[in-house]
């Protein structure tokens, strides 16, 4: 079993170039208040990506309208693809977009359901340059107020960070999938850090910036942590070569459920299990069996 999860990783999908981490090192000798000034910053903004052909069919046949995050001047862009009483919510990841859980969206239509998308805050058409988790959350809560109840919710990455999150705070939903969700947000951070070439002892001083400015202890929103909380049916995918978040996570957040499964995947990486039409299938066969 340990052999078949320490195989060799995919290069990561947020890759930073080595002339940058090279500059960093070099600011991080003459000025540490300065260069958490411009890692806080970089790590804050989402990179945009242009969205591929593929995903245009899910974008041009959904209805969109703008949703303002309450306590924001934030707006988020909000999909609403197919109609039906049976509503799934998805969410994207880090730096990914409405559209990215197409395949899952295409297979949902297909057994009657109605499909809730949107672009999470500085992501996509939605507004702002910059954001964290507790504003995604946030948003998430928004839309759950505006288009729920929802029969089910599905979010890759930083998306299932967040889902499960909102589910432990308010039951949104009646059973959950997440797919190469990240665990201990602390682990983000400090991987950020030795990413651009720092230690951890800069990225100590780089979660206490975040700390201090939501006014929270980030691990206290850890996936396994909040998972404790949650008692209905959740999937948990993960592909043991995804190269952005450990599938070490994923066996942790399925051991904190109460109703957890768990499904390990080989090949597919960070994003192209999105992609995989039998991982798709099996997502919305679990959800179909669950609500």
């Amino acid at each position: 079993m340990n052999s078949f999860f320490n195989q060799p990783k995919f290069e990561s999908n947020l890759a930073i170039p080595k002339a940058f981490k090279l500059a960093i090192k070099a600011l991080s000798l003459i000025s540490t208040q300065l260069t958490l000034k411009i890692t806080s910053s970089l790590f804050a903004k989402p990179i945009v990506f242009a969205t591929p052909k593929r995903e245009l069919g899910m974008l041009q046949s959904s209805q969109v309208k703008k949703l303002q995050i309450q306590g924001t001047s934030k707006n988020i862009n909000v999909l609403s693809y197919g109609f039906s009483d049976k509503k799934v919510l998805l969410a994207h990841g880090w730096s990914g977009r409405s559209t990215q859980l197409y395949m899952i969206a295409n297979y949902l239509l297909e057994q009657g359901y109605m499909v809730i998308s949107f672009d999470a805050p500085a992501h996509g058409s939605s507004s702002g340059k910059s954001t964290n988790l507790i504003e995604y959350i946030e948003a998430v809560k928004a839309i759950h107020y505006e288009y729920g109840p929802f029969d089910a919710a599905v979010g890759h990455s930083f998306g299932g960070m967040v889902l499960m999150n909102v589910q432990a705070e308010c039951s949104a939903f009646k059973c959950l999938v997440t797919v190469g969700a990240a665990d201990k947000v602390s682990k983000i951070f400090y991987n950020f850090a030795n990413n651009i070439g720092l230690d951890n002892s800069f990225g100590k001083k780089f979660i206490a910036r975040f700390e201090k400015k939501l006014n929270i202890q980030l691990d206290d929103k850890a996936t396994s942590i909040v998972a404790k909380k949650i008692t209905i049916p959740a999937l948990i995918v993960h592909d043991v070569l995804d190269g952005d978040v450990s599938v070490s996570c994923a066996t942790s957040i399925r051991q904190s459920l109460q109703k957890g499964a768990l499904l390990i995947t080989q090949g597919l990486g960070h994003t192209k299990i999105l992609r995989n039409k039998e991982i798709a299938l099996r997502i919305v066969n679990f959800i179909k069996q669950h609500t």
